[in-house]
């Protein structure tokens, strides 16, 4: 299975071996015990086993066909998903010393810690949206909530956009965006990274009288502030939707990202259409996840937990328009 996954993605392997792909991904493509990452020359191999033991030789095999299909591969992390321990979560290097900290998407350098947190700090299944960024935001005004490490508004700002304000609640996560910042000579304004709570944070721009051109909403599967409000993609993406409405100027681009995979493609398009039935929310885009997270015609095996379609994937990306006076 995962030496015809590399087969299928023989295009995507640059000569210089500075980009980043999905290189397996066995919940859709045969083995949902192992996912298997690719960042520059790392490889980073993801273990779902539960128990833990059940992976391992899986990971073993994994490691012996990357070395003899992909020799030029210098490091092998391997993050454990379901360990008691967070280091082994974060990932751990299993062979060579010093693992990438950079790739190259669509000719922009994005940083990366791969052994940070649970996640490797760039969202492969988000690329196709980057790609959309840098094509729809020169001269725009941008708010990236959920930030993670920024990416969404790195491709914005390599695409011209004149302002983006990047939010999360790491500043981790954030002194990474200013590093991916730094490889493409952007300037950095402190004022335009703001550590904090989507929803207090929020109320705080509005409260200023902020307003955007486009606003990402990018969150997590499920988080709780108990002083502010619950983030659940199943329950409440409506609401955090409407959070930021008020926050978006007229003609431009609420872009929302539900990554639940209990959710279908027609549960979140119902609720996407509901919002839209005012007249002052229009759906204008839904944007694929690539193929290489996605599984190929000739990879792809199995019926997914729940119907994407019209999606292509449980990541549902969809970009709103949006109006304030003059209904659509």
């Amino acid at each position: 299975m995962l030496e015809k996954a590399i087969t299928a993605r023989g295009h995507l392997l640059d000569a210089r071996h500075e980009s980043a792909i999905r290189l397996f991904n066995g919940f859709i493509e045969g083995y949902p015990d192992i996912a298997i990452d690719l960042y520059a020359a790392t490889a980073v191999i993801h273990n779902y086993a539960d128990p833990i033991e059940n992976g391992m030789a899986a990971v073993a095999e994994a490691m012996r066909i990357l070395q003899s299909i992909l020799p030029w591969i210098r490091v092998v992390i391997l993050k454990t998903r379901n360990s008691q321990l967070a280091e082994e979560r974060r990932g751990k290097i299993l062979t060579g010393v010093i693992a990438d900290r950079a790739v190259r998407e669509h000719d922009v350098w994005y940083a990366v810690d791969l052994c940070m947190n649970r996640d490797a700090s760039l969202y492969l299944d988000t690329r196709n949206l980057r790609g959309w960024a840098l094509q729809h935001l020169s001269e725009k005004t941008v708010l990236n909530t959920f930030a993670y490490t920024g990416s969404l508004g790195v491709a914005a700002l390599a695409g011209g956009a004149k302002r983006v304000v990047q939010l999360d609640r790491s500043s981790l996560f954030l002194n990474l965006a200013k590093t991916s910042y730094e490889m493409n000579n952007f300037p950095i304004s402190k004022k335009d990274f703001i550590i904090g709570d989507f929803w207090e944070e929020v109320s705080r721009l509005k409260q200023k009288g902020e307003h955007f051109d486009c606003v990402f909403v990018d969150p997590p599967f499920f988080a709780v502030n108990h002083q502010q409000g619950v983030v659940d993609l199943v329950n409440n993406c409506t609401r955090m939707i409407n959070k930021v409405r008020p926050l978006i100027n007229d003609g431009g681009y609420l872009v929302t990202i539900n990554n639940a995979l209990y959710v279908s493609g027609n549960e979140y398009m119902e609720t996407l259409e509901k919002l839209c039935a005012d007249g002052y929310l229009k759906i204008a885009e839904l944007i694929p996840i690539p193929n290489d997270f996605a599984g190929y015609p000739e990879t792809r095996t199995g019926i997914p937990v729940t119907d994407p379609a019209p999606f292509n994937h449980s990541t549902k990306i969809a970009i709103l328009e949006v109006r304030r006076g003059k209904l659509f």
